[in-house]
């Protein structure tokens, strides 16, 4: 099954970036022995997913895609 990029260009810049804040402020803020902690970074994880394989499983259940290139 191929990925159908769903994921625009600004889309991804910002999952990159709150991707990757959210991951640091989990491990050296909150700290990875707190529950708030551990989600952060898992959160941080899946937008930094997101956004390097330009696909979102969300966008595509609500049949969302913010990429101009294939709308």
């Amino acid at each position: 099954m191929a990925l159908v990029k769903n994921v625009g260009s600004t889309d991804k810049l910002i999952r990159l970036v709150a991707g990757a804040i959210l991951a640091a402020w989990g491990i050296l803020g909150a700290g990875l022995a707190s529950t708030i902690g551990i989600l952060a970074v898992i959160v941080g994880i899946v937008f930094i997913a997101t956004g390097l394989l330009n696909f979102c499983p969300i966008f595509k259940m609500l049949g969302i895609n913010s990429n101009s290139s294939t709308s």
